[in-house]
């Protein structure tokens, strides 16, 4: 997503001719495109756009376990606490 919002940005300052960017070849300005077409592949292809997706499911099924828990009065080895007197 970086990648895309550079490409925006440098394409923006191209298109208004500021500063150096304006100076700049097409292809120089359009390049982080590419490169997140290339990221998004490699990420696709290798699983590590759906692990991270599982890593975080796994994160909020874990924070919402530890809630319930904190709710119901118990710590995370399933035991209640016992009022003190």
């Amino acid at each position: 997503m970086y990648l895309v919002g550079l490409g925006v940005f440098l394409l923006l300052l191209k298109m208004a001719e500021l500063g150096a960017v304006g100076q700049w070849s097409w292809i120089a300005v359009l390049s982080p495109f590419g490169l997140a077409v290339v990221w998004w592949a490699w990420a696709d292809t290798t699983g590590y756009t759906k692990r991270r997706a599982m890593d975080k499911m796994e994160e909020r099924k874990v924070a919402r376990r530890r809630k319930h828990l904190v709710d119901m009065g118990m710590d995370e080895r399933g035991r209640r606490h016992q009022p003190r007197k």
